[in-house]
């Protein structure tokens, strides 16, 4: 696959089943260009359309994954860009640990879903939410010396956590929107692929 088909099938894996405004915007590309590199890839059967959205055949997916190696060999050798995404994966830990919290919460010694009534508890793990935020804008502006596309999740995080704390809760992690653990969820993957990692269970 040339460098363009793997970066449009590489937005589409991180979606799973998106449409062509949300790959576009994912990887910085203008919508019609995406729009067109998919119809072209539904016409050649390497993707699957359904309701104006798109997912990966089968075989699109062996040939993304077969490519990586190819398309990221210099980032897989860029010390900078490594350290940084090492950075990422411990605060990534700090983070899970961070939306445990915020989906669950200790009642008389017992762990039950939070039904976010308690508004400082929830407005306290936001707060905590801003100071991870801080320290991964760090560690993004590092990732984005080695792929400029990646500061669409700097921004995109900063809008979710904003709209957070302004009161819209749903904006932590809701994930029928691009909540910030949503894209959290999606820029760690995005890194995964990139560097040839696993994910950990």
């Amino acid at each position: 696959m040339d460098m363009d088909a793997t970066l449009v099938f590489h937005g589409l894996a991180i979606k799973k089943y998106a449409r062509p405004e949300d790959v576009a915007r994912l990887i910085c590309w203008p919508h019609e260009k995406v729009a067109m590199r998919l119809n072209e890839a539904t016409q050649s059967g390497r993707v699957v359309e359904i309701s104006g959205a798109y997912t990966l055949g089968p075989l699109a997916r062996v040939a993304l994954d077969a490519d990586y190696s190819r398309q990221y060999a210099d980032i897989r050798r860029n010390d900078v860009f490594l350290a940084a995404y090492n950075s990422f994966e411990h605060v990534n830990i700090e983070l899970k640990s961070l939306i445990t919290d915020w989906q669950s919460v200790n009642v008389g010694g017992q762990t039950v879903a939070n039904d976010h009534s308690d508004e400082s508890y929830d407005m306290a793990i936001i707060d905590k939410l801003g100071g991870i935020h801080d320290r991964v804008e760090v560690i993004l502006a590092k990732l984005s010396q080695g792929i400029p596309r990646l500061t669409f999740y700097t921004a995109a995080l900063t809008r979710a956590l904003e709209r957070a704390e302004a009161g819209e809760i749903e904006w932590v992690s809701d994930v029928k929107i691009e909540s910030y653990h949503t894209l959290w969820f999606e820029l760690h993957e995005d890194l995964l692929r990139i560097t040839g990692n696993q994910r950990a269970e």
